[in-house]
């Protein structure tokens, strides 16, 4: 295939990726923000219950994140991306049927398994494909997921207005947006030539040792081992703003809804725009300076939270958290990809997405503690720069990826396991 048409099959399918994730992660989200804490009080659930409905979504990338990614190393992306949109197709139909609370968690913990899926295996066929420019279309890519995020509240919002809190209404919507992601990869996506792997036959004995093996490999890396800790804190830390900055500026600024809103919107807006931007500076310089830098401006910007109540101070601390934290992540993806063997791409972003997950569960169940000491909003907030000033220094002194540049990856067979193993 000439050139021209190579590149323009490359953006084609980009674009086919992007898409896809933007309806994606459109209809998970709509799922949950903000009809879910509406719905579930609906069923009458009990207080003491509402945070297994909360959190029963997010369990699923703890568990399958890593072995669905490792899977698609095996028998190929495409498979797997495939069964993912389904499940985005058809978990939000099953909300239709909901009458009681456990019902729900149950349904929760069912849609929580199709971005555990659908991620880390988008990432990883967006790294075989671009190796030379991964930072940028990995950020790229997920900008256009969280532009499906952003969107999400403000549909879901305005059906629940507009229909007088009709919920099955908006779980049908919700449920267009998933079959369009489902559509979309049925119809145009395809498994490509530059894949590290291609389907193949494998014994399911075979493929589990593969796999296996992999983990071990990855779980051993001293490279990898260091990114993902990185990557669990800013994860935990992002976790705990999301939830807590929310709340300070209810109970402590006095913010009215508009004043919240412009406030964590503009944080996800500057994650959106920064992110591929970030991305391309970590392909043309190196992972290192990016990832000390965006830990350093987050940790500064943090820790002034609770010495402020003002809006234009409090807005452009959340600014420019969007800025450190897209600086960060930007670059922890395409830097795990490079610290693995190629064919292991699936495997590393599983794993990563795995600690990712981990971070981002057990921070708001920690913070809530040090917020309920004597320490409060000024302990919180003290405690999210020091982790993360500490992140920086155990990646600095490390040596990852110093003078790490960006390189090509040679596509390994699909029965060759890499040679360390």
């Amino acid at each position: 295939m000439p050139l021209k048409d190579s590149l323009k099959a490359d953006s084609r399918y980009f674009l086919v990726l992007c898409l896809m994730g933007a309806f994606a992660i459109l209809s998970s989200t709509m799922a949950k923000n903000p009809v879910l804490p509406l719905f579930s009080a609906s069923l009458g659930t009990p207080n003491d219950v509402t945070g297994i409905i909360a959190s029963a979504s997010t369990i699923p990338g703890i568990l399958v994140s890593l072995p669905a990614a490792s899977l698609s190393d095996v028998f190929g992306r495409r498979k797997i991306l495939l069964f993912a949109t389904f499940i985005f197709a058809s978990a939000p139909f099953l909300y239709l049927f909901v009458s009681v609370w456990w019902q729900l968690a149950l349904v929760r913990f069912y849609h929580g398994f199709a971005t555990a899926i659908f991620v880390p295996v988008a990432e990883a066929t967006i790294a075989e494909q671009f190796p030379a420019k991964r930072g940028e279309r990995i950020s790229a890519f997920n900008s256009a997921t969280y532009v499906g995020r952003g969107l999400a509240p403000f549909l879901g919002g305005s059906i629940l207005f507009v229909t007088g809190y009709a919920y099955h209404t908006l779980y049908l919507a919700v449920g267009v947006a998933g079959i369009v992601a489902f559509v979309i990869a049925l119809m145009m996506l395809s498994e490509t030539k530059k894949t590290a792997v291609t389907p193949q036959r494998m014994s399911a004995g075979k493929a589990t040792r593969w796999m296996l093996r992999g983990w071990v490999h990855v779980a051993k890396s001293r490279g990898a081992l260091i990114v993902s800790f990185v990557q669990a804190c800013q994860y935990y830390v992002y976790g705990v703003v999301e939830f807590y900055l929310v709340e300070y500026m209810t109970q402590i600024a006095g913010f009215n809804a508009l004043e919240i809103a412009a406030v964590s919107g503009m944080q996800i807006v500057s994650l959106i725009v920064s992110r591929p931007i970030m991305g391309r500076f970590s392909d043309k310089t190196s992972r290192q300076t990016p990832i000390i830098l965006g830990c350093i401006v987050s940790a500064a910007l943090l820790v002034l939270i609770p010495f402020t109540t003002q809006f234009a101070f409090l807005l452009a601390i959340s600014i420019g958290y969007g800025v450190g934290f897209a600086m960060v992540i930007s670059s922890t993806a395409p830097l795990m990809c490079e610290l693995t063997p190629a064919n292991l791409v699936g495997t590393s972003m599983g794993f990563l997405s795995t600690t990712m997950d981990i971070g981002q569960t057990i921070g708001p169940i920690i913070s809530g503690l040090i917020l309920a000491s004597t320490l409060q909003y000024t302990g919180l907030f003290l405690s999210l720069t020091l982790l993360l000033a500490f992140s920086a220094v155990v990646f600095f002194f490390s040596g990852v990826a110093k003078s790490q540049k960006p390189k090509s990856l040679k596509c390994a067979q699909p029965d060759q396991e890499p040679a360390s193993l």
